[in-house]
């Protein structure tokens, strides 16, 4: 979970040696601009608070816009294998949107990410209280979680790469944690069409501490359909299985035999619909994966991003390769889109129309004392990063 900060020659080498592993073909090459980023007025929220949005381009064909109301992805178009740029993550048009049609869209999650039984922990001999929002449950950091504030925004451009660093402090007490939180998330694009999330924090208390983005990708296109015939590779020999609130029982269970068993590319629709109690518990895929992680990826001064997990449209052939400091990924079907959400240019989410790959400590860390540890201390620093390497296949 914490690890020094990565220049980007490291993060060029770990993505070399992802595609070197045998995760596919690198991207296919194109002419290239110099990469941009520039700024606009995107609405007001309630209180009147302005907020802008950024707006990068990679050079390569890559565009994504970005803004601070919570820290979200608006929109990231990529081209195919002719070179058609579709924007391939769910969303809205308006900010407004985004604050009254809440589906986490896009966001930064937390203070923590994913599930907390019952909303309470024991951290220290105390017994800490947060929201149920979900259920019986505490989700994705409560009712004003990280993705429903203004983080305060610095863009930059330096060494070829264009990004956004968002800040925010959270305080002593918000949802019910533990001590006054300082984050930065940044997002970083590169000129190979990769974006890279850098996630720093420090606290003065104890606190747990799992954040993560929550964008929803369709590769053929946000609107364009389902995702069911999305070939999917999870580098997981086991994952965590849940019981009926979606809270994981403390096993770590083989992928082996299983319907969640995507160590070889698979079409998510295969087995989705398969009789097995773990799929009836979460009406499909959301649960976490552990990952496989190498020695030189586990904890420690060594630390860097190891490849995740693989998305390919067979229709596009957009790729995705994610890679992440984090020891887990949460793979979620979309099961709960009912299209009831009319999202960008008037299309209707219906169910299973984009998926999230949640890089992530485990759910319900602080209540399972063998799950890797999600406390963070005063004096320590909460580092992790993701890289989501856009690509194409013939």
């Amino acid at each position: 979970m914490r690890c020094p900060h990565l220049n980007s020659c490291a993060l060029a080498l770990a993505s070399v040696a992802a595609l070197a592993a045998g995760c596919g073909s690198p991207p296919a090459r194109v002419e290239t601009t110099k990469a941009a980023m520039s700024r606009a007025p995107f609405g007001r929220m309630p209180d009147g608070t302005a907020v802008e949005i950024f707006t990068l381009t990679s050079g390569a064909g890559m565009e994504v816009r970005t803004m601070p109301y919570g820290a979200a992805l608006v929109s990231i178009r990529v081209p195919d294998r002719n070179g058609k740029a579709d924007d391939v993550v769910l969303g809205f048009d308006a900010l407004d949107e985004y604050v009254t049609k809440n589906r986490f869209f896009g966001v930064v999650v937390g203070r923590y990410g994913n599930r907390i039984a019952k909303g309470r922990f024991t951290l220290d001999g105390k017994t800490y209280t947060l929201a149920t929002n979900n259920g019986v449950n505490h989700l994705h950091g409560g009712v004003k979680g990280f993705d429903k504030v203004v983080w305060t925004a610095e863009p930059f451009e330096r060494d070829g790469d264009v990004g956004v660093v968002y800040s925010h402090a959270s305080p002593d007490g918000d949802e019910g944690y533990p001590g006054a939180l300082s984050m930065r998330v940044t997002y970083t694009l590169s000129p190979s069409n990769a974006l890279t999330v850098d996630y720093d924090a420090t606290t003065d208390k104890p606190t747990p501490i799992n954040l993560t983005q929550h964008s929803y990708f369709n590769l053929a296109g946000e609107g364009g359909g389902d995702i069911l015939d999305h070939q999917l590779t999870i580098d997981a020999d086991r994952f965590t299985p849940v019981d009926d609130s979606l809270i994981p029982t403390g096993e770590l269970a083989r992928v082996a035999g299983t319907p969640f068993d995507f160590r070889q590319p698979t079409a998510i629709g295969a087995r989705i619909g398969a009789d097995h109690p773990q799929l009836k518990a979460g009406n499909g895929y959301d649960h976490n994966f552990v990952l496989n992680k190498t020695s030189a990826g586990s904890e420690g001064p060594a630390l860097h991003p190891e490849h995740a997990a693989r998305v390919v449209d067979p229709k596009s052939g957009r790729t995705l390769d994610v890679s992440t400091t984090q020891p887990g990924v949460q793979f979620y079907s979309g099961n709960f889109l009912d299209g009831s959400v009319t999202g960008k240019s008037g299309h209707a989410y219906a169910r299973r129309s984009g998926l999230c790959l949640e890089t992530q400590h485990f759910p319900d860390s602080p209540n399972h004392p063998d799950f890797p540890s999600t406390i963070l201390r005063p004096g320590e620093r909460y580092q992790s990063r993701t890289v989501f390497a856009f690509g194409v296949t013939k």
